[in-house]
């Protein structure tokens, strides 16, 4: 019998798809079960069970009446729970079934419909989703009688998987899906070797940045044991070699052919497997001399279609193709198009899938026509970073033999800088020029440790001629109640500390672009200037040139050496916590209370930060939407934090 399932991936923002419901999605369509896809808003998601629900009990109230029509008014209700939108419907209805539609609606509107599903599967991220992560668990808790069929699992279920059963009571699986029969006894699909379905990404209206792109391991694990990594945890055992190509061939004849191909590998230069590896990339289409021909993707739609795989996600697909047709017909071509749109009603709401597959058999030939066939260049991204300490001349050799961008090194600790440095020079040798990568900090790093890092960045980018976008990372716990949130501050940071390294960032979206000029304006032209920055108030880091020109960093550096060694202490004791709403009431020292009176924002300040960080942002915005792999490289971590209530002063 076959089964009802539901993924849900909670409503955080990410930029990669839920890779694990993926392939959960592909086992239970082997297995013949029907499978839906939700992620965003649990009300609306609440609303449109509620929907399907109550015209279901409607329907049987009063047969063969079209209770769609009503939908608007029956939505409104069920939101709102208001009387007007209830005596709409009912003014429709016969006098002999009032009392019963109205019980019906009201009953719909404060109950979930239960069970609707045989299991519910909950993706789980960065163990700092937590609340979003809980709420979602907790509603799906509302659909089921039975709570052993959730299954919850990912990151966070692996990393507080005891929190997680204490809070909801709900026990997650963890680790890798890499055996036969941990969703099944019995069954001997294993889920991790699994393709992923793609399709399921078309059901729903977020949109991951990724695009056209593979998803992909071509090892599991990693050889190193860092304090700061999950990695150990999720994936314990190091897999030199994953099978891939048949994956391959089954996302390009189920899906179609993908641009770029993401490789997920959390240590792939560890394995003495690489040059099979590159070999592999290579045999899939991805060396230098590659580019990508998009596929007639209204042709995969309707092939779906009659294969009834997915009729959720490739009905509105294909209608929408079929749809964009209309902008590049003009005259006689265009009155014969919209006739025939009119003939198998895809002009008229709920489009019938045997008319989508009709009138494709007429259009198919105009569409093969008008539809994009640009070429367009190829990239391979190791997204989660190599390991500079297993770079040799050799493998990086291999790796300029495919079309890399960008390269990302790890450079998580300034103990490794000599090694670091020696694989960026082989990857300028081999021609490599784009290269990315995270800063770790707030973890085992001095402030120092940190601006050394991407200052050596700068330097390499201009001495070999290589861009080299830096991402600074916050680190965050990976287990316990400080893994649950981003307020962690870590031993040799303070909290206005990180507030300045964020008020920086803010309005770069987290990118330190490569280039002196930026660097030096936003950092400091040595550790020095760097060090003064952190101390200096927030509003001064933002608009930098605005309060120097205006002689106000003066006048607070001033204030600040102003001060004897006792109340310098005591005035940076009070600074590092980063509240100044309250500055009368922590101190009564005079020079003191003249230097905090910098840290509280007038409205003035406000207005010239808020137009120079628009300014700021929209250069980045620009950066980030020409480029896919600086959108992706944005740490998911990277957090605006919110102010403290603003306390003006005249």
């Amino acid at each position: 019998m076959p089964r009802n399932i539901l993924l849900i991936e909670p409503n955080y923002k990410n930029k990669y798809p839920p890779i694990g419901l993926m392939k959960i999605s592909t086992y239970h369509k082997e297995l013949g079960d029907k499978v839906s896809f939700f992620k965003g808003e649990l009300k609306d998601f609440a609303i449109e069970l509620k929907l399907k629900n109550c015209l279901s009990k409607l329907s049987r109230i009063v047969r063969n009446y079209n209770w769609q029509q009503h939908e608007q008014e029956i939505v409104k209700y069920l939101a709102t729970k208001r009387k007007a939108p209830l005596i709409s419907i009912l003014s429709h209805v016969d006098e002999t079934y009032k009392v019963k539609v109205s019980e019906a609606l009201k009953q719909c509107a404060i109950t979930l419909p239960k069970d609707t599903w045989d299991r519910i599967y909950v993706s789980t991220l960065f163990t700092f989703y937590w609340d979003i992560t809980i709420k979602t668990i907790e509603f799906t808790k509302e659909l089921m009688t039975d709570t052993s069929n959730i299954y919850v699992g990912g990151v966070m279920a692996t990393l507080l998987k005891e929190e997680i059963k204490a809070t909801t009571g709900i026990t997650p699986l963890t680790g890798l899906l890499d055996k036969p029969g941990i969703l099944d006894a019995g069954n001997k699909l294993i889920i991790d070797e699994l393709p992923l379905d793609y399709s399921i990404l078309d059901e729903i209206d977020y949109k991951y940045p990724t695009n056209s792109a593979y998803f992909t391991f071509m090892t599991k694990g990693c050889t190193r044991k860092c304090a700061f990594c999950s990695v150990p945890k999720l994936e314990p055992t190091y897999k030199d070699k994953i099978e891939t190509i048949d994956k391959f061939k089954h996302v390009n004849d189920k899906f179609g052919e993908q641009r770029n191909l993401l490789l997920m590998d959390n240590n792939v230069l560890a394995s003495p497997r690489f040059a099979e590896i590159i070999q592999e990339i290579k045999d899939m289409g991805f060396d230098r001399s590659s580019y990508y021909n998009e596929p007639n993707q209204l042709d995969i739609a309707i092939k779906n279609l009659k294969e009834s795989y997915n009729d959720k996600a490739y009905l509105p697909k294909a209608v929408s193709y079929i749809l964009s047709l209309e902008e590049k017909l003009k005259g006689d071509a265009l009155i014969e198009y919209k006739q025939l749109l009119n003939t198998y009603n895809l002009d008229k709401p709920n489009i019938k899938k045997a008319d989508v597959i009709k009138i494709h058999r007429e259009i198919k030939d105009y569409y093969e026509k008008a539809r994009p066939k640009k070429k367009l260049t190829r990239y391979v991204d190791f997204n989660q970073g190599t390991d500079a300490r297993y770079v040799t001349d050799e493998n990086m050799r291999l790796m300029s033999e495919i079309p890399i961008r960008p390269l990302r090194i790890a450079f998580d600790n300034i103990g490794i800088k000599q090694v670091y440095i020696n694989a960026v020079e082989l990857a300028a040798k081999y021609g490599i020029d784009n290269l990315s990568n995270y800063i770790l900090y707030n973890f085992h790093d001095k402030p120092e440790d940190f601006y050394e890092r991407l200052r050596i960045n700068v330097d390499l980018g201009k001495r070999l001629n290589i861009k080299i976008f830096s991402f600074p990372m916050k680190y965050i716990p990976l287990f316990g109640e400080e893994a649950k949130h981003r307020k962690y501050i870590g031993s040799k940071w303070n909290r206005k500390f990180i507030r300045a390294i964020q008020s920086i960032l803010n309005a770069t979206k987290g990118i330190v672009a490569p280039g002196f000029d930026f660097f030096e304006m936003a950092f400091g032209r040595d550790i020095n200037e760097f060090m003064e920055l952190l101390w200096m108030p927030e509003t001064y880091i933002i608009n930098r040139l605005y309060f120097i020109n205006n002689g106000m960093v003066d006048q607070w550096r001033n204030d600040l050496n102003d001060l004897d060694e006792l109340e310098l202490v005591y005035a940076r004791e009070i600074i590092k916590d980063s509240i100044f709403s309250n500055i009368n009431e922590l101190t009564t020292n005079p020079k003191i209370l003249r230097l905090l009176s910098h840290y509280v924002f007038t409205k003035d300040d406000k207005a010239i930060i808020d137009k120079q960080v628009k300014k700021l942002r929209s250069k980045f915005n620009k950066l980030i939407r020409k480029d896919i792999f600086v959108d992706l490289t944005i740490t998911h971590d990277f957090d605006s934090t919110k102010r403290q209530p603003i306390r003006y002063r005249n």
